[in-house]
């Protein structure tokens, strides 16, 4: 099990943890929406008990005092409206009491609520009791809740992504610029010895052929040394026409692959200019190469092909290899990952950065068919 099939297990875990948490959350906050409303109703029918009694018992009818004291103690917004339509409101803060076209607005929707207002007959007149504004707020808490902690999550996540990628930029760029740093003195002290070779082998052709290969492999690793060095730095653009770029990369690779693969690439039609470091564009395309080369087992196709989209322009890079299973396409980009035995999954991961951070560009997977080959797409912009 590789490191992002793990990853996954992990997101899907504290996806788990998560939605129980906010269920059980919901539900408590619903269960004490409940119980608030269960007393409130309770409340209701005391209050209304008490009124009646007091209308009703000579003892008490004339107390005016009593009745304002229990009208205080009861706490739940209120309305009553009288036999010819006139509302008084209680418990509703401020101005509302006395405004008759609030305290209509209510009854009504009271009524469109479904609930029934309570007959007070011993003063002829209608009661309307609303429940408290707090059950309503803790039916909303747990959206509030959601919401703040949905916010945190993201922002979390957002700067923990955004430190994650700076970290492993500085860890690529600096591993890159280490390479480079180690490559430079064995291929200066070869050089050197190359240079005395030849001197000593003046008289012998066979030699120097020899010595003027080993001069290009040199120079090869020189070239190589001097793209790692360039990981990290804002590499210089140059306008370079496009189709003379691939066939020299196409030229390059194809002296060092099995006889067996065959490589379509298209011809120097017309010019189409691109802005591009060679160096690093090159190594993108021979790392893309290398990887169908792999694939391909050392027998197949790989083909180019170009398109004008605009100011972009797209490369459309095929092979006829084992293919990339569909939820992989975003995964190969991921450093660490890699299907082979050896190598440290990094190709791909500095390909996209090449393309994207420092030429503007996009490289995706446009298709991929198990066994049947896989096609990468750069997009670069115009010159």
């Amino acid at each position: 099990m590789d490191i992002y099939t793990q990853r996954s297990g992990w997101k899907v875990l504290f996806g788990i943890v998560g939605l129980s948490i906010l269920g059980i959350t919901l539900y408590y906050s619903n269960y004490l929406a409940q119980k608030l409303e269960e007393t409130e109703e309770k409340n209701k029918v005391i209050y209304v008990e008490s009124l009646f009694f007091i209308a009703t018992n000579k003892d008490y009818n004339a107390d005016i005092s009593l009745q304002s004291y229990i009208q205080d103690q009861f706490s739940l917004p209120l309305i009553m409206e009288e036999v010819d339509g006139s509302v008084s409101g209680f418990h509703w803060g401020g101005d509302k009491n006395n405004d008759v076209e609030y305290l209509k607005a209510k009854v009504k929707e009271f009524i469109d609520s479904g609930q029934e207002p309570i007959d007070y007959a011993a003063a002829d007149s209608k009661i309307y009791i609303f429940n408290s504004p707090l059950v309503r707020l803790i039916k909303l808490y747990p959206i509030v809740q959601v919401l703040l902690v949905g916010l945190f999550i993201a922002l979390g996540y957002y700067i923990f992504n955004t430190s994650r990628g700076a970290e492993q930029n500085r860890v690529w760029a600096g591993m890159a610029k280490e390479t480079a740093h180690q490559l430079g003195t064995p291929i200066s002290a070869i050089i050197a010895w190359i240079e005395h070779l030849k001197l000593s082998n003046n008289d012998n052709p066979d030699q120097l052929e020899i010595l003027e290969e080993l001069t290009k492999d040199v120079d090869r690793l020189d070239l190589i040394a001097d793209r790692f060095s360039k990981i990290g730095s804002a590499p210089e653009l140059e306008k370079t026409d496009l189709f003379s770029q691939l066939n020299e990369i196409k030229n390059y690779m194809q002296r060092r692959a099995s006889r067996r693969v065959k490589f379509l690439f298209p011809a120097e039609l017309n010019n189409i200019d691109v802005n591009i470091n060679k160096h690093l564009f090159s190594w993108v395309l021979e790392n893309l190469i290398r990887n169908s080369l792999d694939a391909m087992g050392g027998s197949g196709e790989i083909a180019a092909r170009v398109e004008e989209e605009g100011d972009m322009v797209s490369i459309f890079l095929s092979d006829t290899g084992k293919g990339i299973p569909a939820n992989k396409f975003k995964t190969i980009f991921a450093p660490g990952y890699s299907t082979k035995q050896r190598g440290w999954g990094l190709g791909l991961s500095l390909a996209k950065r090449i393309i994207e951070n420092y030429h503007k560009g996009k490289i995706f997977v446009k298709s991929s068919k198990l066994n049947e080959g896989t096609t990468f797409a750069i997009k670069l912009p115009r010159a």
